[in-house]
């Protein structure tokens, strides 16, 4: 599971990545959101959802969970056990309500520029939110 969570991680970052790069472009370029765009975010909505279902089932499994529920004030004071325990989890979960915030908004808008800024600033602030909290030690 740990494994699997991992490797699916690394097409969630190169899909919420294109995806936020695409917006971007989208939006400084003032181009039409056509039917690649919307899939385009769709994807990555999915597939971010599918890595919190997989992170889920693997953090009530690991380690940590066990670590957190046994001595809660251990785990705290330890840097490297907060960031399994607590943050990394967190944050993810943050970042996908941003991803599932920015998709629901989306859909709403009715000019071009809107929608792909919408892109833009939900699904960007989720990548540096993920990106702050991967646990880089563990992933090479």
């Amino acid at each position: 599971m740990k494994e699997l969570h991992s490797y699916w991680a690394y097409l969630v970052l190169a899909i919420l990545l294109f995806t936020v790069v695409n917006a971007i472009l989208g939006f400084t370029q003032k181009k039409e959101f056509k039917d690649k765009d919307l899939r385009l975010g769709l994807f990555t909505l999915i597939l971010s959802h599918i890595q919190l279902l997989i992170g889920l089932g693997w953090y009530f499994m690991s380690p940590w969970f066990k670590a957190l529920k046994e001595n809660g004030a251990e785990v705290m004071g330890n840097k490297a056990a907060r960031l399994l325990a607590v943050e990394h989890p967190i944050t993810m979960i943050i970042a996908i309500i941003l991803i599932t915030i920015g998709w629901s908004k989306h859909k709403k808008k009715i000019r071009d520029n809107a929608k792909f800024k919408t892109f833009a600033i939900f699904y960007g602030v989720a990548l540096l939110l993920i990106l702050s909290r991967i646990p880089w030690s563990n992933w090479f």
